[in-house]
């Protein structure tokens, strides 16, 4: 299923199939990114004696 693999095929429906599955994988690898990006950030501006989230 994947173009280093002898079995693919350049037709519509791999090219289609692939682009798709990429696409979904970029969106939820950019969706997790910006979660510990900004969790990240949210832990180093927290003062350590406030409990302001709760």
């Amino acid at each position: 299923m994947f173009p280093f693999i002898f079995e693919w095929v350049w037709d519509t429906s791999h090219l289609l199939f692939m682009g798709a599955l990429w696409y979904a994988l970029s969106i939820m690898g950019l969706g997790v990114t910006y979660c510990v990006v900004k969790s990240i950030i949210d832990t180093n501006k927290e003062d350590s004696g406030s409990h302001s989230h709760h």
